[in-house]
């Protein structure tokens, strides 16, 4: 009896410490309590940010297939190939067409885990619904790379059963130095430490990953925010010792994909209050086709993405305020003038559109805030009937309720936007679950879910 009394008590610090669902668990600096309530385990997700998430993460809304791809591991340096030209030729038309757009299953259990903390009927069966709206997934770390098989496979069944290929939405999001403009969501690796070898590397795995599933269309965003910063801050320090290995890096990364045959990229091209300004277009057209013509033109390049993870109108009714000066204020007038330029330099203008978190418009301060901005709403449902030649699609890129930056002054990674009267605070490490800020976007949401 005293040893059972004994054993009890031994136990019970842990679980009194234990870490309630979407907490932070451990990671760089991290003091407390490493365990999690019941129903959770700590995840790592960064190097900076464990955290609790349900333990049902791995579940999926989608039959799982498991297969036994090898995973490249070199770790030796690896230097730029010639631009490979590739063996197939792209599909005609919108690579959105004919193809079923596969659920990712880890942000639908983020989504079912988050709706069933919901106590208001209305909004929980409001926030189950958007599990069943495609959404892309971010690889913005190399650990997370081998899941890409394992959805690939899961992708490639479910088009088989159904006789509708599948198109899986993927962020290829891990450049050395990464955002060299910000801190939030600064990356793994370092140029001062084998940062762009190290990048060639994940970008081999990602191809190894997608090379085993030639039936299933891939459509990647390249690189959030990192051309855009070339073109606009290379004043910050940080930003122009990195354009170098930026450009080595995008290269590289476009080159490669472009050997498979089914993988369609779509570069990040910020959105209309970053380079949709007047002065900022000629300049980025030039970017673009330099790197696009210096890469080899490679054929699978079908234009840019804009407004990813931002909160910019496709169309808006009237300008925002803070856009004043700008007369390119939302995403379709930025790239109806930015279209004739890519046009003239070379470049495929073709264009997708990140709606996700735009239901709500004229809730910022200024028109660079980007952290966690109060009264969001999710937006327009992703589509390919998009009323506009140039879209081939409106997706949702940003997961709606995955943080944009933590508002604790005291973390490595915080960014002062997080702290601004615009931002929603108190708010978890960037690309944790914020709970919170997922309620208020679908409770504003725009249209209704």
């Amino acid at each position: 009896m005293l040893s059972a009394f004994l054993a009890l008590v031994a136990i019970l610090p842990a679980f009194a410490n234990a870490q309630a669902l979407y907490s932070q668990c451990g990671g760089t600096g991290w003091s407390g309590a490493t365990t999690c309530v019941s129903g959770a385990v700590c995840t790592v997700l960064n190097p900076y940010y464990s955290q609790c998430l349900p333990g049902t993460a791995t579940t999926t809304s989608n039959p799982t297939t498991t297969t036994s791809n090898p995973t490249t591991s070199n770790s030796g340096t690896t230097t730029v190939s010639s631009a490979p030209t590739g063996t197939q030729t792209p599909a005609a038309g919108n690579p959105f067409e004919g193809h079923n757009i596969w659920l990712t299953p880890f942000y639908a259990a983020e989504v079912a885990a988050a709706a069933a903390n919901i106590t208001d009927a209305t909004t929980k069966a409001a926030a189950q619904s958007v599990a069943q709206i495609p959404t892309f997934t971010w690889f913005d770390t190399i650990a997370k790379v081998p899941d890409l098989g394992t959805y690939l496979a899961n992708a490639s069944a479910l088009g088989k059963s159904s006789g509708t290929p599948s198109l899986v939405q993927i962020i290829v999001y891990d450049l050395p130095d990464r955002d060299c403009a910000a801190a939030a969501s600064n990356g793994e690796f370092s140029i001062a430490d084998n940062g762009q070898a190290n990048y060639f590397n994940y970008i081999d795995q990602l191809v190894a990953q997608i090379k085993p599933f030639p039936d299933v269309r891939v459509v990647a965003i390249i690189e959030p925010d990192s051309l855009a910063n070339l073109v606009t801050n290379l004043s910050v320090e940080k930003c122009a010792n990195a354009q170098t290995t930026y450009l080595a890096c995008v290269t590289y990364a476009i080159q490669q994909l472009n050997t498979l045959g089914n993988v369609y990229s779509y570069l990040d091209a910020g959105h209309a209050g970053w380079l949709g300004w007047p002065a900022n277009l000629q300049p980025a057209a030039n970017l673009f086709a330099s790197l696009f013509k210096s890469a080899g033109s490679p054929s699978f390049v079908r234009g840019l993405a804009t407004d990813v993870a931002n909160y910019n109108a496709l169309s808006a009714a009237s300008p925002d305020p803070i856009t004043q000066g700008n007369s390119n204020y939302d995403e379709i007038h930025y790239i109806n003038a930015l279209t004739p330029l890519l046009t003239s330099s070379g470049f495929p203008a073709h264009f997708i559109v990140d709606q996700g978190r735009s239901g709500v418009q004229n809730i910022r301060q200024q028109w660079g805030d980007w952290c966690n901005v109060k009264g969001a709403g999710f937006g327009m449902r992703p589509t390919i009937n998009t009323g506009y030649t140039a879209i081939d699609a409106i997706v949702w890129a940003k997961p709606g309720g995955e943080c944009d930056g933590t508002s604790n002054t005291s973390s490595a990674r915080y960014d002062y936007h997080c702290g601004l009267s615009d931002a929603d605070q108190p708010a978890p490490e960037a690309g944790t679950w914020f709970q919170e800020y997922f309620t208020t976007l679908v409770q504003k949401a725009s249209p209704p879910l």
